[in-house]
């Protein structure tokens, strides 16, 4: 599959800070990529040089083809980390004069906006003041007018925070539509949770570089799976089973084990039916994306980091 984005070791600096070192990374077309870092990790300053706000210091740049995004603005939809919209303007008119500015004519502008508003949830405030509307109202004309125009790659910073748990899931909605209609979408964030449902790749930042870059499965990957494992009565030393790293015994017929990478949980199972083990319990717990973020990142991620 063809890039749409692609970063080769590209570095930004300010005076003696490092925000951005030797980064590369590779969105397929049609894709969804996240951009996950705790704060101060370089998201909002790659995403800048992405869209030719700031200039690299060193490395090449590929967006949907060329060199810098300025000659492909007009495919390209962004929503920056800090929201604000024109408060004496209505939804429909605020999204119509995004999508105008992105080059649609005023009538179809405006036809896109009140497509867009019905469609999630808006239609009744399409003619009502920006100044009226809650905060996470805002926050999604913000997120319609950004893809009025209907973008090929668009690229999201922050998109979810402030947001709640409805507006979250109408904002994921959005997402997997755009998806489905083939545009390719970054969105930065450090709520996991949203990244490990909506993404089919993504880029861990630590300290402006690049931690991993792969697929949520590769990421778990790279923490053991972990097996909670009780016999129906004391059994002796259950002995080297396939693929454990480690074995810690709570009692005479509970033990807790750690897999090697890649190992398979089915294949301890199946060991334990071959030596006529009556297992009361048996559950499985594989990593997930929350865990392995500050497994990579450090301790300091835990208060950035959201489930």
């Amino acid at each position: 599959m063809p890039a749409a984005l692609e970063l080769r070791h590209v570095s930004k600096s300010f005076g003696r800070f490092h925000a951005v070192q030797d980064l590369s990374l590779s969105v397929p077309a049609g894709s969804v990529y996240g951009f996950l870092g705790p704060n101060g990790a370089g998201k909002t300053t790659s995403l800048r040089i992405i869209l030719g706000m700031l200039s690299p210091d060193s490395g090449e740049l590929s967006v949907l083809g060329s060199p810098s995004a300025m000659s492909v603005r007009n495919r390209v939809g962004y929503l920056p980390e800090e929201k604000g919209l024109y408060s004496k303007m209505t939804a429909a008119s605020v999204i119509a004069y995004f999508a105008t500015l992105k080059g649609l004519s005023s009538t179809r502008a405006n036809q896109r906006a009140r497509e867009l508003l019905g469609r999630y949830g808006l239609g009744a405030f399409a003619d009502k003041k920006v100044e009226t509307l809650s905060k996470g109202m805002g926050q999604k004309v913000q997120v319609l007018a950004s893809i009025a125009h209907d973008p090929e790659l668009v690229l999201l910073d922050e998109p979810f925070s402030g947001l709640d748990p409805v507006n979250q899931e109408v904002l994921e909605d959005i997402l997997v539509d755009l998806k489905a209609r083939g545009c390719t979408i970054l969105f930065s964030t450090h709520v996991m949770s949203h990244a490990e449902r909506l993404c089919d790749r993504l880029i861990i930042l630590g300290g402006g570089r690049g931690l991993f870059e792969g697929t949520v499965s590769e990421a778990r990957s790279l923490l053991p799976i972990r097996i909670t494992l009780e016999t129906a009565e004391a059994s002796p030393l259950l002995g080297i089973l396939p693929g454990v790293r480690s074995m810690e015994a709570y009692s005479s017929n509970r033990w807790r084990l750690e897999l090697e990478p890649g190992a398979s949980a089915s294949a301890v199972l199946e060991s334990c039916f071959e030596r006529s083990l009556r297992l009361r319990r048996f559950d499985v717990q594989d990593p997930d994306l929350h865990e392995v973020f500050v497994h990579l990142v450090g301790p300091s991620a835990r208060e950035t980091a959201l489930r």
